[in-house]
């Protein structure tokens, strides 16, 4: 392809990440701004600043996923799912059951517990 096809592109590409960005930040401050400042006693946060609540909660909550992919969690649904795929239908709903079994116990532990949790 054309030489000025792919420096356009990147360029394209550049200024929509960039809006993309400076519209998330816009979007962080605003709400801040005008949602906790009232609620909580918080003070009032910048542009930049809300930038960098985005880039932090990324971190935080989000992980930074290298050039190798997802990290561990990454790593054990691919397990997962090689797992799966070997395993008989029998093998399947009998994971599928114990699973239901597993989520089902939580559900009446707190139904059990006599304080009103998981009540109804």
């Amino acid at each position: 392809m054309n030489k000025k096809f792919w420096i356009k592109k990147i360029i394209g590409f550049t200024i929509c990440v960039l809006a993309f960005a400076a519209l998330l930040g816009w979007v962080v401050m605003t709400l801040w701004n005008n949602v906790l400042a009232e609620v909580l006693p918080v003070s009032l946060i910048s542009f930049w600043q809300a930038l960098g609540i985005l880039l932090l909660s990324k971190i935080l909550f989000g992980g930074i996923k290298g050039k190798f992919g997802g990290g561990p969690r990454h790593i054990w649904g691919r397990e997962m799912r090689e797992k799966w795929q070997h395993m008989s239908p029998e093998d399947r709903e009998k994971m599928k059951q114990e699973w239901r079994d597993r989520c089902n116990m939580w559900k009446s532990r707190g139904k059990n517990t006599g304080n009103g949790e998981g009540e109804s």
